[in-house]
């Protein structure tokens, strides 16, 4: 159990109208993630004893992306969930959580709004410190906005106080504090028991027709508590993602970062502004990343790669000094060290290909191994299969893996050669060291150091060509006739 001495507890119950969605705003993805995920990853680095999340609106999506998240750090013990069936605003979320904050171990209580996704741990470490050694009621985290346009303004208790003593709404706000630039980023820090004693005096007799949590502070104020201002300096910290403009405003600065990071720890990126990369991708030294390029989910890159412009790779593992040519898309696949794959290569569904594998031009791999040093360089569809070492395989080959009900395998032992343009109909085993001709089509084992041949009898009519010109002149001549 941690000794922090604080929990936290995350709002994610709205609809989020501005998405125009019927899903959660949270469980949208933001470079690879879910948008939830990010808050949530760095309220749990700040070490919190409980944190409570209120879930409502798409509440089942919510709580298995939050649960997910939470588990891939191990904290999931910490982690629980409370209901709200009816969203009446964020005061709401407070009041139908008494019972829970009541039983709730820690003095002191942080609410967060679930979409900050660039909250940093220090930040929100820091605003608990500030508010435990000032014994504060309650403390704003606040910032300051050039446009503050849809953000609640912090009324100070006096010019230059560190006091405040409301916040008011944008909807509610006079012309002249319409042009306040200090702003409540909708993350609060409270005393527990101050803050259960006061939500009693909430009202939803606002314009809104809710009960919002930041009039706390003002009724705080009003019974002579410390309500305080911890102000953050970099802005961004508390963007909300409000609609999708602002998701891929996020999204933008997100990837800049990730790509900077890479950068610094020496990946070569030739252009930043167009090469996407998730949150959660991993890429080694000296690899070279060209435009257009996409590293999605968990994919994993070593050193030494070269990825060309405009591949594709999603929940991939790359070995060392792999060389992706231009437009491929690899996808829950390994690649091994010292690979050449493409260009216009699709690798997919748990491939494997072993180190020195050569797959090149219009050539699918789907579920299969490819053994050391094979080859298959041209327009081949090899499905269920297992190649063993050094294979060759023909341009135009097909493993005719499935037979309308089920997917068959096939099997090309170590050094088999398979000629251009031949069909293996699975179930089929290729043994090691044998040949298959071109334009073949093999529906039975092909034995070790074996030559297997399956064509049709070839037919040579000669003259035909001569015998169809002169048929077509005379049916020519029949029909000007009549």
């Amino acid at each position: 159990m941690s000794t922090s001495g604080f929990s936290v507890l995350l709002l994610a119950a709205g609809k989020a109208t501005r998405f125009k969605s019927e899903r959660s705003k949270l469980v949208h993805v933001l470079a690879g993630r879910p948008l939830g995920e990010y808050l949530l990853r760095a309220v749990l680095a700040a070490d919190p004893e409980r944190v409570y999340v209120v879930i409502g609106h798409d509440g089942d999506a919510v709580r298995a992306a939050l649960t997910s998240a939470a588990a891939a750090v191990g904290c999931q013990d910490r982690l629980s969930f409370i209901e709200q069936r009816e969203q009446l605003g964020t005061g709401h979320a407070l009041m139908v959580s008494r019972r829970e904050l009541e039983a709730c171990p820690s003095p002191v209580l942080a609410v967060l709004v679930g979409d900050a996704p660039l909250l940093r741990a220090e930040t929100l470490r820091g605003l608990v410190e500030a508010h435990t050694s000032a014994r504060a009621a309650a403390t704003v985290l606040t910032t300051r906005l050039d446009h503050p346009e849809g953000y609640g303004r912090v009324l100070r208790a006096s010019p230059g106080s560190r006091r405040l003593r409301a916040i008011v709404e944008e909807k509610l706000c006079t012309p002249a504090q319409r042009k306040i630039r200090e702003v409540s980023s909708g993350i609060l820090c409270f005393d527990r028991t101050k803050m259960l004693a006061a939500i009693g005096q909430l009202s939803a007799d606002n314009p809104q027709k809710e009960y919002l949590l930041t009039d706390l502070i003002a009724i705080l104020h009003r019974r002579r508590e410390r309500v305080q201002a911890f102000p953050v300096a970099d802005a961004r910290e508390v963007l909300g993602v409000n609609d999708r403009v602002e998701l891929a405003a996020v999204e933008k600065l997100l990837r800049v970062r990730k790509a900077e990071a890479l950068m610094r720890a020496g990946v070569t990126i030739v252009n930043p502004d167009a090469t996407y990369i998730d949150a959660d991708v991993e890429v080694g030294a000296d690899t070279v990343i060209e435009p257009g390029v996409s590293l999605l989910g968990q994919t994993r890159v070593g050193r030494a790669c070269t990825l060309r412009p405009y591949s594709t790779l999603t929940d991939a593992v790359l070995g060392d000094r792999v060389y992706v040519r231009p437009c491929c898309v690899i996808s829950a696949s390994e690649i091994a060290s010292d690979v050449i794959v493409g260009p216009f290569a699709h690798i997919r569904d748990g491939a494997v290909l072993e180190p020195g594998a050569r797959v090149g031009n219009f050539v699918e791999v789907k579920k299969s191994r490819i053994g050391r040093d094979s080859k298959a360089w041209h327009l081949t569809y090899l499905g269920d299969a297992t190649l063993g070492q050094k294979v060759n395989i023909g341009a135009g080959t097909v493993t005719c893996n499935y037979d309308g009900e089920k997917k068959n395998p096939t099997v090309i032992e170590d050094g088999a050669f398979i000629g251009s343009g031949t069909m293996l109909v699975a179930p089929v085993r290729v043994g090691r060291g044998s040949y298959v001709a071109a334009g073949s089509t093999i529906t039975q084992d092909v034995p070790p150091e074996s030559l297997g041949l399956g064509r049709a009898p070839q037919v040579n009519k000669e003259g035909w060509v001569r015998e169809r010109a002169a048929k077509k002149s005379s049916k020519s001549e029949k029909q000007r006739d009549v």
